[in-house]
């Protein structure tokens, strides 16, 4: 049976649970934008509305909705403990960020900005880990869109004077390696060298900066200081002031780095963030606060009557890196629905570990945010989301 809630302020029922099924997921028609967009006002007045009145059937939507609170990942919620097993098969496991036991399985469903479905703690702050990656790619677009990157080819060298980008090998990295995550940047920083991280082989000869795709949360972290040394002040101070405070967020959001990444930068002391949890840190956010962010790229960077992001920027971010093209700027991307079988070729994602996603679909105008789901679930969850979308694949 489901769980309706009624808002006294609205009368609008938010979707709890049903259960139900749903049809394969197949590329869909693409949905028109409500001729005059809806966003949330700040706090917690976020309307909410019957989900058959934005086109879906409700006990699809419903079964879609127990099934993800019937897949919680298999982590401990002792992160810690959590952490300690990620790690330890790692070259470098030492942990140097703060963290915090996580919450239970929650996740929101937007559409046309309105809440559709929500369960859980919505409103607790955990950990985020790899999601804070494309916060981080964010505060890359503010500093494009101002000019403070002139050109995304440019050696990072040429404006970032701190050592980092000094040796023959790294001379050549620019911005847009950074953010497509193929600098082959060789060093340490924060008491971590890059082979902490070096996932296709810790011991593997580097390619020239440009020739490998690799995740690397140590060169993710290393355009995070960049990044502080072009903006001068603490990221987290940039986000807040250019995106999250015009987006309404909570205050309860936060950014970390690590016990050992506190830098100096124009006389001050500062702390540069980490672009993950994997070795503690990281953003720290709601799911609500998490489905604001998502909402703000689903419409193109722009909030009411502000354009806090360049369409431009969202374009280039979301573009198929050429050596992955399931990945952008520090997003990922689901090119020919190789990511995520069951979702929508336009669809774009901010991904962490412990199965923490924010889904953004373009074409259903869709912002879908889950958090410690099991991995494994979440394709069949999204099939069973676009599912229960009246007319999707017909």
């Amino acid at each position: 049976m489901p769980h309706l809630h009624r808002p006294a302020p609205l009368g609008w029922a938010i979707l709890m649970a049903a259960a139900c099924g749903g049809s394969a997921a197949s590329p869909a028609a693409t949905t028109p934008e409500p001729a005059a967009a809806y966003y949330p006002p700040p706090g917690e007045g976020w309307a909410p509305r019957r989900p058959s009145e934005e086109g879906f059937d409700s006990a699809g939507l419903g079964a879609a909705v127990s099934f993800a609170q019937s897949s919680e990942i298999a982590w401990s919620m002792d992160m810690k403990a959590q952490l300690a097993t990620n790690t330890a098969k790692e070259p470098f496991p030492d942990i140097l960020g703060p963290f915090k036991d996580r919450g239970r399985q929650n996740g929101i469903i937007i559409r046309h900005g309105y809440i559709v479905a929500e369960w859980g703690d919505t409103r607790r702050v955990d950990m985020t880990f790899s999601v804070a990656k494309s916060y981080l790619s964010t505060v890359a677009g503010l500093a494009y869109d101002r000019g403070m990157i002139k050109d995304l080819d440019q050696p990072v060298a040429q404006t970032v004077t701190d050592g980092g980008y000094s040796s023959a090998h790294n001379a050549p990295i620019t911005w847009r390696m950074h953010l497509d995550q193929t600098t082959e940047w060789e060093g340490s920083l924060w008491g971590k060298p890059d082979r902490a991280d070096r996932r296709l082989g810790y011991d593997r000869t580097l390619g020239a900066p440009g020739t490998v795709w690799e995740y690397n949360d140590v060169r993710v972290n290393r355009l995070a200081l960049s990044l502080l040394r072009i903006w001068n002040r603490p990221l987290p101070a940039v986000l807040k002031r250019e995106i999250m405070d015009p987006i309404g967020a909570s205050s309860t959001w936060e950014w970390h780095g690590y016990r050992t990444s506190t830098t100096r930068q124009d006389g001050r002391q500062i702390e540069s963030v980490s672009g993950g949890g994997h070795w503690g840190g990281g953003v720290w956010a709601s799911t609500r606060d998490h489905a604001r962010f998502g909402y703000l790229l689903l419409r193109r960077g722009r909030w009411q009557d502000r354009q806090l992001l360049s369409d431009a920027w969202v374009t280039l971010a979301t573009t198929p890196a050429p050596l992955n093209p399931l990945y952008g700027f520090l997003w990922w991307l689901n090119t020919e629905q190789k990511q995520y079988p069951a979702a929508t070729p336009r669809s774009f994602f901010a991904r962490g570990a412990g199965g923490n996603v924010i889904w953004m679909d373009p074409e259903h105008d869709l912002v879908v945010v889950v958090r410690w789901m099991g991995t494994g679930k979440i394709d069949e969850f999204m099939r069973m989301v676009l599912g229960s979308i009246k007319g999707h694949g017909q």
